[in-house]
């Protein structure tokens, strides 16, 4: 069983270069764009190392070694990276990383093999919630402290790349709990749902996914996610600046 990740498949592989090829006409005829994208890289390793991380993590603690013995119980990004993921994170705003690999026959026998999943799909979206949130209090605190350096070519550099930091947490956190296969939302749905709802996901999976499927590839999943994303991000710095700018 794999959390995390799409995969990579050769469609996808072009969906990304169709993408990529799209925006590239952007990025170089409207200014401070392609520097943007640069500035966003750091966003986009911390986001899926610890992500994907968090999922090796959970998996350990309740019994499972398969991603120690496979070096994925790491915070090394060439540990985690997906090419494909990663150039939809970067042109999208949601992407994925290379999928951690969990044997749920070796959770501890305390726990159910379904809450076990449950909590292995739940620890990456919420590893990604947890650094926005720490990063919109530092931000905060940049904001509060760092006077007008902000404003110095450097200083506006530092607060762009905390703040891309912190979007691209927040991206990955909501598109991944988007509750349809092969995401991590579906693992947490699955073990809430009571039994017969959760035999009919399990039986139409194959049409659950091909409805994702539809979703990604369209603009539907812009529509959907954008939204949510532009209110926690905006609510999360917003509010944390003001808690900050009250203490201090």
């Amino acid at each position: 069983m794999f959390f995390g990740s799409l995969g990579t498949s050769s469609w996808m592989i072009i969906l990304v270069i169709i993408l990529v090829l799209e925006n590239l006409r952007y990025y170089f005829m409207v200014p401070g764009a392609l520097l943007n994208l640069v500035l966003s890289i750091p966003g986009v390793l911390i986001a899926i190392t610890f992500h994907e991380y968090a999922h090796a993590w959970m998996a350990d603690k309740i019994g499972d070694d398969t991603a120690r013995r496979q070096g994925r119980l790491s915070l090394n990004p060439l540990k985690h990276m997906d090419p494909v993921g990663i150039a939809m994170l970067l042109f999208a705003g949601f992407g994925w990383g290379r999928p951690v690999e969990v044997n749920p026959n070796n959770f501890n026998r305390t726990i159910s093999i379904r809450k076990g999943n449950a909590l292995v799909s739940f620890a990456g979206p919420a590893m990604n919630f947890i650094l926005a949130i720490v990063f919109s209090i530092i931000y905060g605190l940049y904001i509060a402290l760092s006077g007008m350096f902000q404003f110095t070519v450097v200083g506006d550099t530092i607060k762009t790349i905390i703040a891309f930091i912190i979007s691209m947490n927040v991206g990955l956190g909501v598109f991944n709990l988007i509750p349809l296969p092969p995401l991590d939302g579906s693992k947490i749905l699955t073990a809430f749902l009571p039994t017969n709802a959760r035999n009919w996901v399990e039986s139409h999976e194959r049409i659950l996914y091909f409805i994702f499927i539809i979703i990604w590839i369209t603009p539907l999943a812009s529509w959907i996610i954008s939204p949510i994303m532009n209110l926690i991000n905006t609510g999360l710095i917003n509010l944390i600046t003001w808690i900050v700018s009250l203490i201090i």
